[in-house]
C-alpha cells in the first residue's frame, strides 16, 4: 500500500512539473482582466469537476486566505432544473452550453473542467 500511495504522489508531482507556467499565468491574467472589468468567472464540468468548478466558484464568492471584498463566480452545475429541463428538451451536451449563452456576457471568463478533456458538453 505504502508503494502505490508513493507512486501515485509522484505520479501527481510529475503532472504538475510538466504544466506550462505561461499558460496558468494567462489564465490568471484573463481573471484579473474581467474583475477589473467588473466581470465575472462562470464555471462547469461533470462530476467531480462540477464539484471543482463549485468550489473554485465559492473561493472567490467568499474568502481564499484573505478577507476581502467577494468577486463573481458561478458555478453552472448547481442549477438542477435547468440541467434536467436542458437534458430533456435538447440532450445532455446542450445543459452547459445553454447556460453560457443565457448568462455569460462578453468580457467573462468561462472555464470548463473535464478530467478525461473529452466530455462533450464541457468542450
Amino acid at each position: 500500500m505504502e508503494d502505490v500511495v508513493r507512486y501515485k504522489l509522484k505520479e501527481s508531482a510529475d503532472i504538475k512539473l510538466k504544466l506550462d507556467v505561461g499558460v496558468i499565468i494567462q489564465i490568471a491574467n484573463a481573471i484579473i482582466t474581467a474583475y477589473k472589468k467588473n466581470k465575472k468567472v462562470v464555471l462547469f464540468g461533470n462530476g467531480g469537476s462540477a464539484a471543482d468548478a463549485q468550489h473554485i466558484a465559492a473561493e472567490l464568492v467568499g474568502k481564499y486566505k484573505l478577507i476581502r471584498e467577494p468577486l463573481p463566480a458561478l458555478a453552472l452545475s448547481t442549477n438542477t432544473s435547468i440541467l434536467t429541463a436542458c437534458g430533456n428538451d435538447y440532450g445532455y451536451d446542450t445543459v452547459f452550453l445553454k447556460q453560457v449563452q443565457a448568462l455569460v456576457e462578453n468580457g467573462d471568463v468561462v472555464i470548463g473542467i473535464s478530467t478525461s478533456g473529452t466530455s462533450p458538453n464541457v468542450v
